[in-house]
């Protein structure tokens, strides 16, 4: 055997081990601001901190919990949950244990819970129904959700889930240039001025990833619709104030989460047409009205493939379209 190949086999050794060591120290990782913060205090009933008190954070879709200790100060922190309806179990010895409930925690917020112990058996119980403070005190941005119900009950032309961030104070859509520019060549997205911004100031993000084009505009398909709205569980839109962590912008933040499997097995699926036999004729139509025929349709599944632990979620969404326009 030649010095040649020994090099080689030594090489393939040396790349066999390191993806071995990558693979068994591997970690999920969770994408940027995509998910909730958790945190505040655990207290007795004077006020002093509970250090060491045992938290457990559940979803109660997916069933997975997150099992976390206070600190000596009686604080705790959970970054990164994922958006979703959370009860929260707290014991410490020598106190009743205290289960808060129904605490729904929404993309990308930061959420404070204290949590005040009373003294008494572990084995006792209190169960407090939780509920979002009215007054957000853990973070100084100024945001709005948009949650999955708003997605599917409001009527959308095209079905394109950015439009929904109108409803929010302070932004508002820009009309798309038709005269001859590049926006052919990436799309025509709907574009957004939020809080007086220019619409290429503004962030668009998914599970944590950055989507604007490569001219950081908004991102959209040649016919002005960006599909997914099964896909999507929720977004918020950033108009002021938020932390450095979410960059990229200097004007708004449309934050989005997709939606994931749980330990019920949901799916839908869809059909939309739309046709000018259906439209009214214009005033500057002629007396045929152009043609017009869109046919929009998909599927979304997902499901538990061991519960509690794995899950799996698929969405499929296609948009075919034939038109043409009166020039007056």
């Amino acid at each position: 055997m030649t010095i040649k190949e020994l090099e080689q086999i030594a090489r393939a050794l040396v790349v066999c081990v390191a993806l071995t060591l990558v693979v068994l120290a591997s970690q999920p990782v969770r994408a940027q601001v995509a998910g909730a913060n958790l945190s505040g205090t655990v207290t007795d009933a004077s006020g002093a901190a509970v250090p060491n008190a045992n938290i457990s954070i559940k979803n109660t879709a997916t069933g997975i919990a997150r099992d976390i200790t206070t600190d000596s100060d009686g604080f705790y922190s959970a970054p990164n949950l994922l958006p979703g309806i959370y009860d929260i179990t707290v014991s410490a010895p020598g106190f009743s244990t205290s289960v808060q409930t129904g605490l729904t925690l929404t993309v990308g917020a930061s959420q404070g819970l204290n949590i005040p112990l009373k003294i008494g058996r572990t084995s006792e119980q209190v169960v407090v129904t939780a509920a979002a403070p009215v007054v957000q005190l853990t973070s100084s941005t100024l945001s709005a959700e948009v949650d999955s119900t708003t997605e599917h009950e409001l009527p959308l032309n095209g079905r394109d889930w950015t439009q929904l961030a109108t409803l929010q104070p302070g932004v508002v859509s820009v009309r798309v240039e038709a005269g001859p520019s590049n926006r052919g060549n990436r799309g025509y997205g709907t574009l957004l001025t939020i809080s007086g911004h220019q619409p290429y100031e503004n962030n668009y993000r998914i599970n944590g990833i950055s989507i604007n084009d490569y001219s950081n505009g908004s991102p959209g398909s040649s016919i002005g619709v960006n599909l997914g709205v099964d896909a999507v569980q929720e977004f918020s839109v950033l108009t002021g104030n938020y932390p450095a962590e979410y960059g990229r912008a200097s004007g708004g933040v449309i934050n989005g989460i997709t939606k994931s499997g749980t330990n019920e097995f949901h799916g839908d699926a869809y059909y939309f047409v739309r046709d000018k036999s259906l439209d009214a004729r214009n005033y500057f139509d002629p007396m045929t009205i152009p043609p017009f025929h869109r046919d929009q349709f998909g599927a979304s599944a997902g499901g538990p493939i061991r519960k509690n632990k794995t899950f799996i979620f698929g969405d499929y969404e296609a948009i075919r379209q034939s038109k043409s326009d009166t020039l007056p």
